[in-house]
């Protein structure tokens, strides 16, 4: 028994340490990298790192820095970075980004998949920040706790003002009562 328990505690040092490593180099934020010199010393540094190609004068990059600003607080383990498009000319031609906003999921230093715009967020501006983390997850850049086979909207009901699913009965009406009476 007490073998089990060092081997937890040991478990536990181990993640510990881990966390702190990771925000000694800037993990737990998002940060905006001032050019290509710095992205790849920044990518060198970390296993996962999400990196977002911007411009400031494109309205949809904004709202992606309000979703990779909470994900950064949440994920730790990946970096989350953005830099500016027009001022880093040699990356987004090396990396073929064309339509901003784009996310670069990068692992080991290798760019192994993108989000370019928001057709893989369900193709509106007021995507939950829910449908990103899950896009992220599916491309391994974060430890993604939900079921990567379906997105995090599809499959929930619609709900009410009230927040109850409406249920249909014979009679046609939009809800359910406990009493047989047709008396109204």
């Amino acid at each position: 028994m007490d073998i089990l328990r060092q081997k937890r505690l040991d478990a536990l040092k181990k993640g510990q340490e881990q966390k702190r490593e990771w925000l000694a180099i800037g993990h737990g934020t998002y940060t905006e990298v001032p050019g290509e010199k710095e992205f790849f010393q920044e990518c060198k540094k970390s296993k996962k790192v999400v990196c977002h190609f911007y411009r400031e004068s494109t309205f949809r990059c904004k709202i992606v820095d309000k979703h990779m600003n909470i994900l950064a607080n949440k994920h730790i383990e990946t970096r989350f970075l953005k830099i500016d498009a027009e001022k880093s000319p040699f990356l987004t031609e090396k990396l073929k980004i064309t339509v901003l906003p784009t996310l670069a999921l990068i692992l080991e230093g290798k760019t192994k998949d993108y989000v370019v715009g928001f057709g893989d967020l369900g193709g509106t501006d007021d995507f939950p920040t829910e449908m990103l983390e899950w896009r992220l997850g599916c491309g391994g850049v974060i430890d993604y706790s939900g079921n990567l086979s379906e997105p995090p909207v599809a499959g929930k009901p619609k709900a009410n003002l009230l927040g109850l699913k409406s249920k249909k009965i014979i009679r046609g009406r939009d809800y359910d009562e406990d009493s047989d009476s047709d008396l109204d």
